[in-house]
């Protein structure tokens, strides 16, 4: 099963995607399957049914969303980074996204004014399904309802510009998302997901999930001990190594290229760079 959001001409919904992704069938609108996920997933579909061609897919994600990543959670992606002399803190490096940054599968990723190009940073990322607050991570990871591809790219000169990293994670439509499949059909990260990033076809990424440093339980639960997690919000795990800005000389990201993100047992995320002009003309982020 592949959810989806969808606007469609009676407003944005949350459906499934068909096996030849040729139609959306609509679970409900967002703030209705964000009430109780596991229950629409459990029934199915039982909505209007959309041929593509006549709706415009967008990341089926609440306004409200919290959008929360993890940095530097792949050992082998320390170690090519500007942290690579650091010792591993206690608990994960955390940082912020809002939703407005996110886009769908084959979403055009446009590179902002006063930047080199941009950077690829293939990912998973995890549902949550229930409220959670001071969970334990067993509680917490049986509280994720899904995972999807994801492609954090980012700017990395507004990045290192300062210690934070807002300006550098949140352009427009910088947030490929794919459809989220049910955690029932993913399993367990820990158990290995191969995930591999491709530029114009050349493998620059690959790795599996296995190799990452905080699971998605313990990160979760450390996040609850500070405010509450709904329904509705999004952790995105991480990357490996493999990322342009550490190569010599640096390969970033130009109008033209094309990114694939693909993890095993949730499928191929493509995303297509083009020029500031895009968001300059755009009607809308």
């Amino acid at each position: 099963m592949r959810v989806v959001g969808a606007k469609t001409p009676d407003g944005v919904v949350v459906g499934v995607l068909s096996e030849d992704g040729s139609e959306v069938t609509a679970f409900a609108c967002t703030s209705q399957f964000w009430a109780s996920p596991d229950e629409f997933l459990a029934a199915g579909p039982t909505g209007t049914t959309y041929p593509l061609a006549e709706v415009t897919l967008v990341p089926p994600v609440l306004g409200s969303a919290r959008v929360l990543c993890v940095g530097l959670n792949y050992l082998d992606h320390v170690k090519e980074g500007s942290f690579k002399d650091e010792s591993l803190p206690e608990v994960p490096t955390l940082f912020a996204r809002w939703p407005q940054s996110l886009s769908s599968d084959g979403a055009e990723v446009p590179i902002p004014s006063g930047e080199d190009g941009l950077d690829w940073e293939g990912e998973v990322v995890a549902w949550v399904g229930s409220r959670l607050v001071d969970a334990t991570p067993e509680e917490a990871l049986a509280a994720v309802v899904g995972y999807s591809t994801f492609n954090d790219i980012t700017s990395r000169r507004a990045q290192k510009q300062t210690s934070q990293w807002i300006m550098g994670k949140n352009g427009d439509r910088s947030g490929p998302l794919g459809p989220m499949v049910p955690a029932a059909e993913v399993g367990d990260l820990r158990d290995g997901l191969t995930v591999e990033t491709r530029v114009n076809g050349t493998v620059v990424q690959r790795s599996s999930t296995a190799q990452m440093i905080y699971g998605v339980g313990e990160t979760l639960a450390h996040i609850s001990r500070s405010f509450t997690l709904n329904p509705g919000d999004l952790l995105a795990t991480g990357t490996p190594s493999g990322v342009g800005y550490s190569r010599t000389p640096p390969w970033l990201l130009q109008p033209g290229d094309v990114v694939e993100v693909e993890v095993e047992r949730l499928g191929i995320l493509t995303s297509h760079i083009v020029d500031n002009s895009h968001r300059l003309n755009a009607t809308s982020a």
